[in-house]
């Protein structure tokens, strides 16, 4: 590692309502990665965003190759050679990838107000020739994976020779594959003088990946460990404060044995093929499988989202006809969105109206009015019932972490008298202390006697959480695991099996019937 790049000291910001940093503080070093953990909420982003020039700092002084700077503006840190990589891509669809890497900087002909076409796709060319990425800048980035417009997001802050990276959640939607190949890209950066700041709630990629961690609770810096000698536990009770058993198991207990719901022959193009599964009371049954695998696809059919080809559904042994969200949550039906944010949550209402919007119909008077005094009780009830962290029902639910997020999402439902829940990827962006509150709380619903279908790519979550698991691979069922029989090994065995469906002692079982599919 070689001289401090940035040092970051007795950083203070506040917020409506939040002091989100106490002051903080953090340095990086030229041709290291430096993680930076915590909870939702612990700080983290804010002080990165402060650094890339999206917020400005309370208090305290920014350091910059021992030279103090401000940082009024985004472009303002890059000019200075820090960029910033968020979570969500920024890329424009419409535009070419040379034409994203290069907006606002285009070269110019002659005549001013043209464009050089050539000579923006050369100098990106000659960018992803660099990073060793196969890719053409004539192409548009709606026609990239996530995983490829990521790249591109890098090839955009190099563009600027930037010297510091800050990435947020760089992993959160790749496979282990595109997650190789992006750890190759930051090596390299690493290796050739780039200082890298890494957020993850991703602590087992630590030790892959970075050289040192520093360590953020409630706004303030905790500690700043070396990443190959500290363990995982160590870093998580400095995140939270406590010590959480983040491998222990959590599977509920044994479920009733009435059928909740069940769904038959389910078939939606090559995405969803003869799909048949039950859902008992009380029963948390968990999906898995790689990505593309259908599982999102099934939830959202089985919730009216999406129109099927064919398929039966049976909410307690009554046969329904689910042609839309609204005729599911008739039905006692919730779906909480991988995408909460998109599909889950208006960010811009408060956290009363957001748990009022499913079940909006109750609080509605004769003539029309809103009963509000109900909403209030409703949402505080919800706050106090899940423990969601805000300062009160009238903050914006966009000024909330991920896992309060979820918590209001979750609440909505529960308003809604829902009785099936379905939960996509439901600690995905979440830190581990807010994840144990997440499956906490599952298994309480569960004892309540809700019926809960949890899709997950993490397997150690789904082994930890399920009574049963069912596994998918290219829009099928290829098998099915009671908690007692399942591996990650297993899972991952019937995950890429592409023809057919196999049992759990792996003899081909195909044409079973439902009944016969649910108790393998």
């Amino acid at each position: 590692m070689g001289d401090v790049l940035v040092n970051m000291q007795g950083i203070d910001k506040s917020f409506p309502g939040v002091h989100a940093l106490i002051e903080a503080r953090f340095d990086l070093r030229a041709g290291e990665v430096h993680a930076l953990v915590g909870e939702n909420g612990a700080g983290k982003s804010t002080l990165m965003k402060i650094l890339s020039g999206i917020y400005h700092k309370d208090a305290g002084h920014i350091l910059l190759q021992d030279k103090e700077v401000e940082i009024p503006s985004p472009r303002a840190a890059q000019d200075l050679g820090i960029s910033m990589i968020h979570q969500e891509i920024n890329l424009m669809n419409h535009l070419t990838l040379a034409q994203n890497v290069f907006i606002g900087r285009e070269p110019r002909r002659a005549i001013r107000f043209l464009l050089d076409d050539d000579k923006i796709n050369d100098q990106t060319r000659a960018l992803f020739n660099s990073m060793r990425l196969n890719l053409d800048p004539r192409t548009k980035a709606a026609d990239l994976t996530v995983a490829k417009q990521q790249m591109v997001e890098i090839a955009k802050a190099l563009s600027f020779d930037s010297q510091v990276l800050i990435m947020d959640e760089p992993t959160a939607a790749l496979t282990e594959a595109e997650i190789e190949e992006l750890f190759r890209i930051i090596r390299e950066l690493r290796d050739n003088g780039v200082g890298i700041v890494y957020i993850s709630h991703r602590l087992e990629e630590l030790k892959q990946i970075s050289d040192r961690i520093t360590v953020m609770r409630d706004g303030q810096t905790i500690d700043t460990v070396d990443a190959q000698t500290t363990g995982i536990d160590q870093i998580i009770s400095m995140m939270v404060g406590r010590t959480i058993f983040e491998a222990a198991p959590e599977v509920p207990e044994t479920p009733n044995e009435e059928i909740a719901l069940e769904v038959r022959n389910l078939n939606r193009g090559d995405v969803i093929r003869d799909v048949n599964f039950f859902l008992k009371k009380g029963e948390i049954l968990g999906f898995a499988g790689l990505m593309g695998a259908g599982r999102t696809e099934v939830a959202r059919a089985v919730f009216g989202a999406d129109p099927v080809d064919s398929g039966e559904f049976r909410v307690h042994g009554e046969v329904v006809h689910i042609k839309s969200p609204k005729d599911a949550v008739a039905h006692g039906i919730g779906y909480l969105s991988e995408d909460r944010k998109r599909y889950g949550l208006a960010l811009g209402m408060d956290v009363e109206e957001n748990i009022a919007l499913a079940g909006f119909s109750k609080f509605v008077g004769r003539l029309g009015t809103v009963n509000r005094s109900a909403t209030r009780e409703t949402a505080n009830h919800y706050v106090d019932a899940l423990q969601i962290k805000t300062p009160n029902i009238e903050q914006r639910v966009r000024n909330l972490s991920g896992g309060n997020q979820q918590k209001v999402v979750i609440g909505k439902w529960l308003t809604a008298d829902t009785e099936i829940l379905i939960f996509d990827e439901p600690t995905r962006g979440i830190d581990v202390g807010a994840k144990s509150e997440i499956y906490h709380l599952l298994n309480d619903l569960a004892q309540q006697g809700k019926s809960i279908i949890m899709i997950s790519s993490e397997l150690p979550e789904i082994l930890r959480m399920s009574h049963r698991i069912i596994v998918m691979c290219e829009g099928r069922i290829t098998g099915e695991l009671s908690s007692a029989d399942a591996t990650q090994e297993e899972i991952m065995r019937l995950a890429t099996q592409r023809r057919g469906l196999v049992s759990a002692n792996g003899e081909p079982a195909s044409g079973q019937s439902t009944e016969q599919n649910g108790k393998a």
